[in-house]
């Protein structure tokens, strides 16, 4: 039964990657700035972002539902995980997740977080006050992920994830849902090797609807007369994405390992990434991270139009952990990815694992 279930699983993703791989993953550069809910591409955890998202093969925990939903399956009973970036430090926009995971079977595990990404205040502007005295407006983007994996054996993972994506301002909302799947593979004689692929982001269009849409006119043949226009609003492709993912620990004594891993990343609306990473365990009271990310015309000047990735290529991180009791952990994490302007995005973060 277990053979007839991982070859179920293999298949299935199979399919489903070949099958979106000649229309979802183009990788065309051309078609930037074309898709919405981009905010689903931003990472929110301080763990995985200190090396580049390289371990999309290994993630585990609440971080699992962004990168790879199969590592939910590593949680042994309970795992909270509380997270806060600044985006671009200078720029006052910043990003708050919270998550959990709760094992429900012996091989089952599902799990809940929330994303909210604050952009702050804009100013509100109209073709007859273009002079900033209309006050301001505050968009609010929110996502609600619904997460459930299994372990088909020691050595195969797979799960999904459920969106509910959410934007809008005061008089205009846009509403979506998008479904991420992943499986990951450890083998190795030591379970040291691993592979992963995630499709994430696969949904129907989004499309705004509300007030905010409409406006007066005056048409001539009225005299005078006013009448309420409503503008049709065209609708948005989700930014659909292609990951996989190996990595590779080197387990030496008395509990330090050194994990050299690797990440390509194919996007339907941009330029396809590779992200390379290290991370250093001490016996994992401190743990260590580095991560560069690779894409055509990244070392370019930013006001070329070949480089159009807001971040510079590294990533730094490090995570401090600490047993309290038999049963409980806590690890607070940080991670640095470097800028071309502003002062580089910060992830602080707080885990509690039972």
């Amino acid at each position: 039964m277990k053979k007839i279930l991982k070859s179920i699983v293999i298949v299935s993703l199979t399919i489903l990657v070949l099958g979106y791989s000649n229309t979802a993953f183009a990788g065309n550069k051309d078609r930037s700035g074309q898709a919405g809910a981009t905010e689903l591409l931003i990472n929110p955890w301080a763990s995985s972002t200190g090396w580049a998202n390289a371990g999309m093969s290994k993630i585990h925990g609440v971080e699992a539902m962004w990168g790879n939903v199969a590592g939910i399956t590593a949680t042994n009973s309970i795992d909270l995980n509380f997270s806060h970036t600044t985006w671009l430090k200078g720029s006052e926009v910043n990003m708050s997740s919270f998550g959990f995971l709760a094992r429900i079977s012996e091989t089952v595990v599902a799990g809940l977080y929330v994303m909210s990404f604050n952009p702050g205040e804009i100013y509100r502007t109209t073709e007859d006050n273009p002079d900033l005295t209309l006050g301001t407006f505050k968009p609010s983007l929110m996502n609600i992920n619904i997460a459930l994996a299994k372990s088909f054996s020691n050595s195969i993972h797979a799960g999904f994830v459920v969106k509910i994506i959410s934007e809008s301002i005061s008089d205009m909302v846009g509403t979506g849902v998008a479904l991420d799947a992943g499986i990951q593979y450890v083998t190795g004689v030591t379970d040291n090797i691993h592979f992963g692929i995630t499709l994430k982001n696969i949904g129907p269009t989004m499309k705004y609807s509300g007030d905010g849409l409409t406006f007066k006119a005056n048409p001539e043949s009225f005299w005078g007369s006013s009448l309420t226009v409503i503008q049709r609003a065209d609708q948005f492709e989700l930014p659909t994405q292609l990951n996989i993912a190996a990595a590779y620990d080197f387990n030496f004594n008395n509990g330090y390992r050194l994990t050299a891993a690797g990440n390509f990343t194919s996007n339907s609306f941009s330029k396809d990434q590779v992200t390379l990473g290290l991370e250093g365990s001490l016996k994992d009271y401190l743990v260590i991270r580095a991560g560069y990310t690779l894409e055509n015309g990244i070392w370019d000047d930013i006001e070329t139009e070949n480089c159009t990735n807001v971040n510079n290529g590294l990533s730094l991180g490090a995570s401090v952990q600490a047993p309290l009791g038999e049963k409980m952990k806590v690890a607070i994490d940080y991670s640095f990815q470097e800028t071309e302007h502003y002062n580089g995005t910060h992830s602080v973060g707080a885990r509690i694992i039972f």
